[in-house]
């Protein structure tokens, strides 16, 4: 079976990785697209090569009518992943979901229980869980390569000019540096402690909008204590550019990793034994992979609607803890 994927919105983040990585899975196809504006979504189709015979829209609701059409790949901005992903499972396609899932808890939610009722799949695109570099200092931590884990500190940050992005505005989004990248520090934080340290039972933060003064964060530092009383940190920010990092602290060890957080299947790993070698492989390929997989044997993907919806919920538990 040949899975036929539609991409909902044309932005950098469809065009520059989803798009190209999407032509790099076997057993899946760029079949339609969707934007508000018709011409844009006929340029992104053809630099694309989306191959419905009309694949062409501007409405949601013509393009899920194509009965030929499995699942959907959501790209737009965050405040519409929810309507679209509900919209999608009633009509029984698959959904993949750019991160974070939704703008809201409740959101998550109607998300959850759309898919399940509708019996599709729902992925959340958290690219770096398919770095390669990634998986394998995972692997080296299950096997014990650090001991005991003790503390996790992650920091992504990125430099704007001014507070025009839509992830700056109420009414497209929650967040802004913890939308852009304060989610997947989270994401691989919970990736690599939870299965081990437990849930995260306590959550602290602090946010700035020192700049903007708008309503969503500029600057967040975020921890977090698990179950077991392992500790984590994470620093989003939109307002300084610095050197993307991952720290992992065991009772036996530690692994950096430096500029691995990117777009890129790029960086360096280093573990108190030596450097961590990796292949270059294309993070959103994998995850893509994984969700066509996940279709193909009727499995869960690996990042399935749960744990985005846990990742709103201690966003949201970020927000009102800064403001107490």
């Amino acid at each position: 079976m040949t899975v036929n994927i539609a991409m909902l919105g044309t932005g950098s983040i469809a065009d520059d990785v989803l798009a190209p990585a999407l032509q790099r899975v076997a057993g899946a196809r760029l079949w339609s697209v969707l934007s508000r504006d018709r011409d844009r979504a006929r340029a992104f189709a053809q630099r694309h090569g989306a191959l419905a015979p009309a694949p062409v829209h501007d409405v949601l609701d013509t393009l899920l009518a194509d009965s030929d059409l499995h699942a959907v790949i959501i790209a737009a901005p965050d405040y519409l992943h929810a309507p679209h992903a509900i919209a999608a499972a009633r009509a029984g396609k698959h959904v993949f979901t750019e991160k974070p899932m939704a703008t809201g808890i409740a959101e998550g939610e109607a998300m959850v229980r759309a898919c399940d009722d509708a019996e599709v799949m729902l992925a959340v695109g958290y690219h770096l869980r398919w770095h390669a570099g990634h998986r394998k200092m995972l692997r080296l931590i299950r096997a014990g390569g650090v001991g005991d884990l003790h503390h996790m500190r992650v920091q992504w940050t990125f430099q704007v000019s001014d507070a025009r992005n839509w992830r700056a505005q109420r009414d497209t989004a929650s967040w802004w540096s913890l939308s852009g990248v304060g989610t997947h520090c989270l994401d691989l934080i919970r990736w690599v402690m939870v299965p081990a340290c437990g849930e995260v039972v306590s959550l602290a933060s602090t946010i700035s909008r020192e700049v903007w003064h708008g309503p969503n964060d500029e600057t967040a530092v975020v921890a977090l204590r698990f179950a077991s009383g392992a500790t984590a940190e994470f620093c989003s920010s939109v307002l300084f550019a610095a050197p993307s990092r991952a720290e992992v602290y065991g009772s036996d060890g530690y692994i950096r990793c430096e500029d691995t957080l990117t777009r890129r299947a790029a960086g360096s790993i280093d573990t108190h034994q030596g450097s961590l070698e990796f292949d270059v492989a294309d993070p959103y390929a994998g995850e893509i992979r994984d969700f066509v997989a996940a279709i193909e044997n009727h499995r869960k993907p690996e990042v399935d609607g749960r744990e985005g919806l846990r990742n709103v919920e201690l966003l949201a538990q970020a927000v009102a803890s800064a403001r107490t």
